[in-house]
């Protein structure tokens, strides 16, 4: 059984409280994070982790604060990205992924799967399962279920390796998961 490690938005904007959009409480996550992606490329499971790649004044800088630019600081991972990484960008061609351990794929919406490159990964990857984690849960956490959920492939959220910012948001979502197939599991 093939198993995608799914590793969402784990940057220092959100991640660390110095950030810019931080939230709350999730520096707490980076150590179990750490070791979710440690323990998936050791293993030989493909790490897809999603980066959100803005440039100076892109256009969801009139939603949100500037946060996520590119080579800035903030737009890094919290924990660290593996030697010989793949990197989805939206302005090259998708690259061939097969034998990657650790793939970043770069988006500028709260959705991964505006990455039009995304569904090309997920296909050379060919899973049969995908873990899921990250940041913020009922925003970007939940578009990467929903959308992997599309693939027909079991998904799994680990509930102790994300970090909301409106429980209630995140309780109606985890609801809307579950009935639709999803998994909620700890790490």
């Amino acid at each position: 059984m093939r198993t995608v490690f799914f590793d969402v938005d784990t940057q220092i904007d959100f991640m660390l409280p110095a950030g810019a959009l931080y939230v709350p409480g999730a520096e707490k996550l980076v150590p179990t994070i750490a070791r979710l992606n440690a323990r998936a490329l050791s293993s030989g499971m493909p790490l897809i982790s999603t980066m959100d790649a803005h440039r100076e004044n892109d256009v969801e800088f009139l939603s949100w604060p500037p946060h996520c630019v590119t080579s800035c600081l903030g737009q890094r991972k919290a924990t660290p990205i593996a030697a010989g990484a793949v990197t989805v960008s939206l302005d090259a061609p998708c690259p061939d992924v097969r034998q990657a351990g650790h793939i970043i794929v770069e988006k500028v919406t709260v959705d991964c799967f505006t990455n039009p490159h995304l569904a090309e990964v997920l296909a050379q990857l060919a899973a049969d399962r995908y873990v899921v984690y990250g940041v913020v849960t009922e925003i970007c956490v939940q578009n990467a279920l929903f959308g992997l959920l599309k693939t027909g492939k079991p998904v799994t959220m680990l509930s102790n390796a994300v970090k909301e910012l409106n429980s209630a948001a995140a309780e109606a979502m985890l609801a809307k998961f579950t009935a639709q197939g999803g998994e909620v599991a700890s790490a």
